[in-house]
């Protein structure tokens, strides 16, 4: 018998996918994943600092109208009270009065609250936490001082001559001038105010000088006779009161309302 031809397929190379291809393929695609999180995350960094620039830069403006109040307040308080203190001594001759010059503090604070009842309070921020212990920060040192410098005075005045006590008595008022200068310039620095800045420079230093080198005494010996000496010498303490209350206070407060 004569055998059948036995048909065989042909069998068709099978078509594998390369191993390194694979490889590659994973490769690029981990490669676009990272790059796509990365520009992801740069953007999310840019914006975030963006956010936080905006933020800072509105809570300055808040903060900036709410001292510009506090400041026209206080510098107003100050020059009444400094007047009023003035026309008392003059009249009565009794130093006693300059005791008052304590209840400014307490004024202003007052009087700062009543101007603000109705107004939105702004809220907490870097910025206004830099001013608040700014000026807190002036007042302990300031109140310490004035403290250490009144029981020296007192102290002294009753162990030493009066030829003494006139050189070593401790005036407090231009070391007060040069730390409130000194705050409003740091203040005017963290809202950037230009004129809180330059009129807290020109105000305290101003202020330093003028009592340090006795500048209105100067003048007063020569325009007054020795018998009202006594007598005119409370006016230029008063008169500096007024310079450094309107220059480092009231009119940057102005300034500082008035901005847009």
């Amino acid at each position: 018998m004569q055998r059948k031809p036995v048909m065989r397929r042909a069998v068709r190379p099978c078509c594998r996918r390369d191993d390194g291809a694979k490889v590659n393929k994973k490769d690029s695609r981990t490669l676009k994943t990272k790059t796509t999180m990365e520009e992801n995350s740069n953007m999310t960094a840019e914006r975030s600092l963006e956010i936080i620039t905006e933020q800072i830069k509105r809570s300055r403006k808040s903060v900036s109208q709410e001292v510009g109040q506090s400041l026209d307040s206080a510098g107003l308080c100050i020059m009444g009270m400094a007047i009023l203190i003035t026309t008392c001594l003059l009249l009565t001759g009794n130093t006693l009065f300059y005791l008052l010059y304590g209840l400014i503090p307490i004024l202003v604070i007052g009087i700062d609250h009543y101007v603000k009842r109705d107004k939105p309070k702004a809220p907490v921020s870097l910025v206004g936490s830099m001013v608040d212990k700014t000026w807190q920060t002036f007042g302990i040192f300031t109140l310490s001082f004035c403290v250490f410098a009144i029981l020296f005075d007192f102290l002294m005045g009753r162990m030493e001559s009066p030829e003494v006590y006139v050189r070593i008595a401790i005036h407090p008022f231009r070391i007060i001038l040069l730390m409130m200068g000194m705050a409003i310039t740091i203040t005017g620095y963290i809202l950037k105010s230009r004129w809180l800045v330059w009129c807290g420079i020109i105000g305290g230093i101003g202020g330093f000088i003028w009592e340090s080198f006795g500048v209105a005494d100067f003048f007063l010996i020569r325009l007054s006779d020795l018998a009202n000496f006594y007598l005119y010498s409370h006016i230029p303490p008063c008169i500096m009161v007024l310079v450094f209350s309107f220059v480092g206070l009231t009119l940057p407060g102005w300034m500082l309302k008035k901005q847009k």
